[in-house]
């Protein structure tokens, strides 16, 4: 892990339009850096340098100044441009793009073995079309080491698709783990419920208001700001598992999962490398899309748009748009953002997490979106058995009346299908007994 007091300036080219660097900042502060200086530019891509020729100069007058030990770009970079732009640096001055940026992040906050396997997944994933590039160069010019890619070594690229095979294989017996796990929670009656969104958007602080202190035995990371007794926190990428907890309903036994959030213009290698974070997404009964209602309307429509590309890949559920930060925007603000955002977002709920502002609304809206629930009335004849079978059902639906009798016992309740059919079995089977 990076020093937390460890130097950087970042660096960002766009063909048109400003660069905004508040997102490479966040991801930087994010890695552990302290950024002391930016460089923009507004041009089209130099092949060698990224930026163009003065440019780079001027980066490199600021890294100097600013005595950074890290340039990061916004932008991706190819092999040759990195080892360009380390020619122009200072001596000892490292140069990342947002892609080792990230990689670095989530290296840092794997803690459980999918996580590890992920990070690692990604970085092969990373290095795989560099190892294919030297390769080709060194085969094709003879010249190890030819602009930079290092000594040339065809068995390297043989390594890294053995590997990648490998994890692979070891994510699909996890993910084959966890998905029994899901299939077993709704045997036992539960609902479930995702929350989705980008970073930042208060997920976590909207799961801990929805969810405090109800936590459900993962094998996975716990975010840091959802311990009862940590803060929120304003920064991205708090973990890369996931965490579950029984949410507070009155009438269903829901479990409410919150996992990595989305982050913009990720390349494709590296979605694919963390897909299997987002099963709990597509395997949901019901996903929360949450936005952050602060932005401005064109990022909203922009992640918005982005969001239902990924979602909407693999996932049947209803999704649902959960407008948050709501606390943070006047109310003329907000209406005119709704209408705008109308056609990707017809109908959202309206919440701030932090001020658990219109959280019984959202529950509400909830319980009308997940699954029919199918009402039941049991007659079970009294034996030695039957207390047992009134507890399962206690335990697995919301039971409406009991009522006992000196030869019966009458149970109504709501329950999903499942459950209901469950229920039928073990009546008969007291019956028959």
């Amino acid at each position: 892990m990076k020093g937390q007091t460890e130097p950087v300036v970042v660096a960002k080219r766009v063909d048109s339009g400003d660069a905004d660097t508040a997102e490479i900042r966040h991801l930087a502060e994010a890695a552990g850096y302290e950024v002391v200086g930016e460089v923009t530019q507004t041009r089209k891509a130099d092949p060698a340098l990224q930026l163009g020729e003065g440019k780079a100069a001027e980066l490199a007058r600021k890294v100097a100044q600013r005595d950074a030990s890290r340039v990061v770009f916004d932008n991706r970079l190819g092999p040759y441009q990195k080892f360009n732009l380390g020619k122009e640096l200072p001596d000892g001055v490292d140069v990342d793009d947002r892609f080792t940026l990230i990689l670095d992040i989530f290296g840092q906050r794997a803690q459980t073995r999918k996580a590890q396997l992920q990070v690692e997944l990604a970085e092969l994933r990373y290095e795989l079309p560099r190892a294919e590039a030297k390769t080709s160069l060194a085969k094709r010019d003879e010249k190890p080491g030819f602009m930079g890619l290092g000594e040339y070594d065809e068995s390297r690229e043989k390594d890294i698709k053995a590997q990648i095979s490998r994890i692979r294989d070891e994510l699909e017996a996890i993910e084959h783990d966890e998905q029994q796990r899901r299939e077993q929670r709704r045997e036992s009656g539960f609902d479930l419920v995702a929350l989705a969104g980008y970073t930042n958007a208060g997920k976590s602080t909207l799961m801990r208001a929805l969810a405090e202190d109800l936590d459900v035995d993962e094998n996975d990371d716990l975010h840091p700001d959802l311990d009862s007794t940590a803060e929120s926190e304003n920064r991205l990428f708090t973990t890369l598992g996931t965490t579950t907890r029984r949410m507070d309903m009155d009438r269903r036994d829901v479990l409410l999962t919150d996992t990595v959030g989305f982050i913009s213009d990720l390349p494709h290698w590296l979605v694919e490398s963390f897909k299997s974070t987002l099963d709990s997404v597509y395997q949901a009964d019901l996903v929360l899309l949450v936005v952050d209602a602060t932005e401005s309307v064109d990022e909203m429509r922009e992640k918005l748009v982005t969001s239902h590309d990924t979602l909407y890949e693999r996932n049947s559920a209803p999704i649902v748009t959960v407008l948050n930060k709501v606390d943070e925007v006047d109310s003329e603000e907000l209406a005119e953002k709704q209408r705008a955002l109308s056609a990707l977002a017809p109908d959202p709920v309206v919440v701030s997490g932090r001020d658990e502002v219109n959280l019984d609304g959202l529950r509400q809206r909830i319980h009308e979106e997940l699954p029919e629930r199918q009402h039941e009335r049991l007659v079970l004849p009294m034996t030695e058995d039957t207390m047992s079978v009134v507890s399962w059902v206690h335990d697995h639906a919301y039971v409406e009346d009991v009522d006992y009798g000196d030869e019966h016992v009458v149970v109504e309740f709501e329950a999903r299908e499942s459950i209901v059919e469950q229920t039928r079995s073990k009546a008969s089977s007291l019956a028959e007994a």
